[in-house]
């Protein structure tokens, strides 16, 4: 098998297997009757990828999704290519091979997608602007994180000195601090709460840029707002995740699509119980599951939601929480997908949180 870094030829019925890398990513060039024509590598940048593919012939070339395909497949796409993102959670074949390479894996991902696409259950990436969009809310995502995980170390720093601190809101937290930190620990704690308002500072910079977003570029986000404990950014990352409320054909595998559908692995008599599957965007899966339990507290509004899940809540199993908030949580993403799809396919639509307000069951939207 040939190794260079030549510019492919132009062939006929060419299918080409990329398994990207943060430097440089390895190529497999299949022929028309399925034999590796070439194997090399190339830099992994825009303009590399320009040099190598921009002036071949149009033909199918697999990537894998991860860290550089929306890029790739971006660029792929805009030269004519046609480009399938191959889904890696459903390629056993290359994660689990004995001999893995990177030249094995690109030559893997060629011949899948020369035998049969489907087999490679090729993901969408969503649009550009979507992306600049979902990084912001991330970002912000990260500063709360990094502002638990300094909150956290100042408190247990002060514990082991045998001094606690109370309860306050964590965007004022290293104001009162400061002034409860020892002499002896100003040295050290000083700094974390000098960064604290720094992080705060740049969490309110960027609230607002997501709150502008929310109000002139995602007015969607209002109407799923409608549904008791979905706020501002649960509404606004749920949007920007689905993007296309169309593309999941049943509003049902919304559910699937957050990984909070329960595992099965039944044989024969056996049946166990397994965890849900996890699969899919795991901050938007966090925030589904904070909003089902602030819903089902003391103080979540009436609605039909909220009473099926303290129902389910007080079965009286051990687990029986747990699984109510995972079931509740599993429902509301159903209910911000119906309603997400209602209102860009029918105007004037609402949300109605109890039945008796629109004698249909909990979920329906119903016209203003």
């Amino acid at each position: 098998m040939k190794k260079d870094n030549t510019l492919i030829e132009s062939r006929t019925e060419t299918v080409i297997g990329i398994d990207l890398g943060d430097k440089q990513s390895h190529v497999c060039v299949l022929g028309a009757e399925g034999n590796c024509v070439e194997a090399g590598t190339v830099v992994t940048t825009p303009s590399g990828f320009r040099g190598r593919f921009e002036r071949i012939d149009t033909c199918r070339i697999a990537i894998e999704a991860g860290g550089q395909s929306a890029w790739v497949d971006e660029l792929l796409t805009e030269m004519g290519h046609e480009v399938i993102v191959a889904n890696p959670r459903r390629l056993r074949m290359i994660y689990e091979n004995d001999l893995k390479s990177d030249e094995v894996d690109a030559e893997q991902l060629a011949r899948v997608a020369r035998l049969d696409p489907s087999l490679l259950y090729g993901i969408e990436h969503r649009k550009h602007s979507t992306r600049v969009d979902l990084g912001k809310a991330r970002s912000r995502d990260m500063l709360v994180g990094t502002r638990t995980t300094l909150i956290n170390h100042v408190r247990g720093q002060m514990k082991s000195f045998g001094m606690k601190l109370g309860t306050r809101g964590a965007a004022y937290f290293h104001e009162w601090a400061r002034e409860q930190v020892p002499e002896e620990l100003k040295v050290a704690l000083e700094p974390i709460l000098d960064l604290l308002g720094d992080v705060d500072k740049q969490i309110k910079v960027i609230d607002t840029e997501l709150e502008r977003l929310a109000a002139e570029v995602h007015p969607v986000t209002q109407v799923l707002r409608q549904v008791d404990r979905v706020g501002l950014h649960t509404a606004l990352r749920f949007e920007l995740t689905v993007e296309d409320p169309f593309r999941i054909k049943k509003s049902q595998n919304v559910a699937a699509y957050f990984g909070l559908v329960i595992k099965r692995k039944q044989s024969g008599v056996r049946d166990p119980e397994m965890h849900i599957t996890g699969a899919g965007d795991g901050d938007m899966r966090r925030l589904l599951v904070q909003c089902a339990q602030q819903l089902l507290s003391a103080k979540g509004k009436e609605s039909d939601l909220r009473t099926w899940g303290l129902n389910l809540a007080s079965r009286g199993a051990k687990t029986a929480k747990k699984k109510a908030v995972i079931a509740t949580a599993r429902k509301l993403a159903v209910l911000l997908h119906v309603l997400y799809r209602n209102l860009l396919g029918v105007a004037g639509q609402v949300y109605k949180p109890l039945k008796s307000e629109t004698g249909h069951a909990p979920g329906k939207v119903v016209g203003a």
